[in-house]
């Protein structure tokens, strides 16, 4: 009978299911942990904070398009507390991930040790993870790990793709167990078919696709995380149905294809939102169908079920008729569904079906908005308009360059106008829209492709919650290029603020009356990586090609004045500000037909609110050259 530690018996385990590289932070009940890996061949990715590591592993498994989980290490206590945004993060976007916690001694449970949290809870921090993980375990007994640990890596992968949290006592890792234990798990690893689609079922789709007059297809991220994507195309392209899409459902189709519409809700454009109210049968596929992406839910304001038909396809049950009356409910995944529903269209339609005004009604409207897009695209203002930069890095990055974004324009403003042409390289928050997550997700989606370009387009509000991982770029010599569109300010905010109650408090950075932000060149030059700080417009796209032909990690810092991002859609938020005496009438359910008091006056608004700060500026130049 042979015997060995655990902690050398568990990594054997993990290399046994491809894991090839784990993003953590030290601590001193997972020492034990990192001596057994410091043998491996497994890569061991140092960070400076638990959230950078959560959010990196979240990246990498999205690098490695979900096939397997990102692998997280953390310590117990602030260790575990640290990551929860991280991983609650992942959650939320169905993003597999294998949490490995450090614990206290399995003999000191409630006894008040050294960093447990146990308030009110002796022995079961692991529960903190509860509600955003799919099963959190904490380790009993050495014996059982094995077993665990083999549960929770079917567990993060199968149905909908989530975290996984397995805590473990700091001295189970150090304990012998007999190695059979780890072998059997080794050794039984089959192949667990994902559900599919009925012939019928398919059958069924496919023909009320096909005969509707005016369908639509509406993919989440369950399409691109399942592989679901060029049966997604296909589908479109052969009953030639137009394709509008969720954030994360973006890249699902190119956004060059013609049938490519583009996202909706409340940062959906005026085009995409009517073409998806007007629709008589929609499919949506691998969604949630949230708040963001359907217009807070309002009836009529992006979608309008009924009297639209819908077809809800998604791997978890619980979502099908949440938030809308459905017509067929299949709970399958997505890349089944998908195929067999194709399959069905084939063989039913051979020749397909033709919509030709359709297509050109695409057209026409994706050229009308492109050509708003052109005045600040080329424009060559400093600070620089964020369609600008955009528009120089569309044109920089590879088309199968990655984007990871992060909260705010270099989120909402990609989804709304940045083509992108392979499912899986736009990287966001999705879920919780944390702030702070594309700068370390970036780290992990490199480290899954090194040999892809991969920017992380972030605010310098969502830069400053945590530089750090410049030291984790540098040390590593992980070749992430982060681009700081730099307003001062926590724009996205700063801009609801104004516009409902004239004012920015709080979410301007300032300092002695004047724009206030650190320089994020200089940070990054102290990380020891290269800085480079925009001046004029003209530098940065030069700036960007050198960073990216370097192939080092790299910082640019570039000035971009604060504006907010154009948007057509609804979100409730609107009708519940208000004012000190302001009447307004209130809409709280998607049923009311109160119109939103801000709809009517939408483009005045904005048309003002655009004037009035170009008559400052002129006002403040003026004064200047005076």
């Amino acid at each position: 009978m042979a015997k060995d530690l655990v902690s050398f018996q568990l990594v054997k385990f993990l290399e046994s299911r491809g894991v090839e590289n784990i993003f953590g932070l030290c601590g001193h009940t997972v020492i034990g942990f990192l001596d057994a890996l410091k043998e491996s061949k497994i890569r061991y990715i140092s960070v400076r904070h638990e959230q950078i590591a959560a959010h990196a592993a979240d990246g990498y498994a999205r690098g490695k398009d979900c096939k397997i989980p990102g692998v997280l290490m953390t310590h117990l206590g602030p260790g575990l507390t640290n990551a929860t945004t991280g991983v609650a993060e992942a959650g939320l976007n169905s993003i597999p991930m294998v949490v490995i916690a450090g614990d206290v001694p399995s003999c000191y449970f409630g006894r008040h040790p050294h960093q447990e949290v146990n308030m009110h809870a002796d022995a079961s921090q692991y529960e903190i993870y509860r509600p955003f993980v799919k099963r959190a375990w904490r380790v009993d007994r050495p014996e059982l790990l094995p077993e665990i640990m083999d549960k929770a890596f079917r567990l993060a992968v199968t149905g909908r793709p989530g975290p996984v949290l397995v805590s473990v006592p700091m001295d189970i890792f150090s304990m012998e167990i007999d190695t059979r234990f780890f072998e059997q798990r080794i050794n039984n690893f089959p192949e667990l078919p994902k559900p599919g689609l009925s012939e019928a079922a398919a059958e069924e789709i496919a023909t009320m696709l096909a005969e509707a007059k005016a369908p639509i297809l509406y993919p989440g991220g369950g399409v691109i995380s399942s592989g679901a994507a060029p049966a997604l195309t296909a589908l479109a392209e052969h009953l030639e149905i137009p394709v509008l899409y969720t954030l994360m459902g973006k890249g699902s189709i190119p956004d060059d294809n013609p049938l490519a519409v583009g996202m909706t809700g409340f940062w959906g454009t005026e085009f995409n939102n009517t073409a998806a109210m007007k629709a008589d049968v929609m499919m949506a596929i691998g969604t949630r169908l949230s708040e963001a992406d359907c217009s807070s839910w309002y009836t009529a304001e992006t979608f309008d079920m009924p009297p639209t038909k819908l077809i809800h396809i998604d791997i978890n049950q619980e979502e099908i008729g949440r938030n809308y009356p459905t017509a067929i409910g299949a709970i399958c995944d997505a890349k089944e569904a998908l195929e067999a529903i194709l399959a069905a269209a084939k063989k039913k339609y051979p020749a397909g079906v033709k919509r030709p005004e359709t297509v050109k009604a695409i057209a026409e409207a994706k050229a009308a908005y492109k050509a708003t897009l052109v005045d600040a695209q080329n424009s060559s203002q400093y600070p620089m308009r964020p369609e600008r930069i955009l528009k120089d890095l569309r044109e920089a990055l590879p088309k199968d360059g990655y984007v990871v974004a992060d909260v705010g324009w270099n989120k909402n403003g990609v989804g709304q106008q940045f083509e992108i042409y392979e499912p899986g390289t736009f990287v966001a928050p999705g879920g919780l829209c944390t702030m702070g997550y594309g700068p370390s997700a970036a780290l992990g989606v490199k480290v899954a492709n090194p040999d892809k370009k991969v920017v992380a387009l972030i605010g310098d509000g969502g830069m400053g919650t945590n530089v750090s991982p410049f030291a984790t770029g540098a040390m590593d010599n992980v070749a992430v290029v982060w681009v700081v569109m730099n307003n001062c300010a926590f724009g996205t905010i700063a801009g609801l603020e104004r516009q409902h109650y004239d004012h920015q408090f709080g979410t301007l950075f300032m300092k002695d009356g004047e724009p206030y932000s650190p320089d994020f060149a200089a940070i990054a030059e102290g990380y020891g990586i290269k800085g480079y700080k925009v001046t004029k417009a003209e530098e940065f796209k030069p700036m960007l090609e050198e960073a990216l032909a370097s192939n080092k990690p790299c910082v640019i810092d570039v000035r971009m004045e604060n504006a907010p991002v154009v948007t057509w859609g609804c979100w409730n938020i609107n009708d519940i500000y208000r004012k000190r005496g302001e009447e307004k009438p209130w809409r709280q359910w998607q049923w009311e037909d109160t119109t939103p008091w801000y709809m009517a006056e939408l483009r005045e608004v904005k048309t003002a609110a655009r004037e009035k700060d170009l008559a400052e500026k002129a006002a403040e130049a003026k004064k200047t050259a005076n």
